[in-house]
């Protein structure tokens, strides 16, 4: 007996569902603030904050619900800096869902489970610094002109 064959789906519509349920647990309503993350806030702020849940309050009306509370993941020595930069969090994540969801941001300092890793950078090339080092002619010391060369060359990689 032949087995009827199903169609080829995207692995993100499979993980959808499973990571849907998992996130409803932390008061996420839709997958969309966790996968987007860095759409909505910017990937300055992404980089070093991620979301974690969000809190609703327990007595809540239905018809006017009380805004929850966004609870991130911070490392430790930006902390500070998230937190100074809390209101334009509210203010972008409440953008995103088109209406005032969240009220406040509660962060917890742990090491952020999504981070990318940095790659590291290769040095500019030795032609492009000596080419850049043979137009500061005006600088006499040998060492600086050296420095100024390979900084004139990785500033004219990027």
């Amino acid at each position: 007996m032949n087995k009827p064959y199903s169609q080829a789906r995207r692995l993100g519509d499979l993980v959808g569902r499973c990571l849907s349920k998992t996130l409803a647990r932390q008061g996420f309503a839709s997958t969309e603030l966790v996968t987007r993350w860095a759409e909505i806030v910017g990937p300055e702020i992404a980089a070093h904050a991620e979301p974690v849940k969000i809190q609703w309050a327990r007595h809540a009306d239905a018809d006017a619900p009380e805004p929850a509370t966004l609870v991130l993941r911070v490392e430790g020595p930006v902390a500070i800096e998230i937190q100074h930069l809390s209101g334009v969090i509210v203010e972008r994540v409440n953008r995103f869902f088109g209406w005032r969801a969240i009220s406040r941001i509660a962060l917890r300092q742990a090491p952020l489970m999504f981070r990318d890793e940095a790659r590291p950078v290769a040095a500019p090339s030795a032609e492009r610094t000596a080419a850049i080092a043979a137009t500061l002619t005006d600088v006499a010391d040998a060492d600086l002109r050296q420095a100024l060369a390979r900084l004139g060359a990785a500033i004219k990689r990027t």
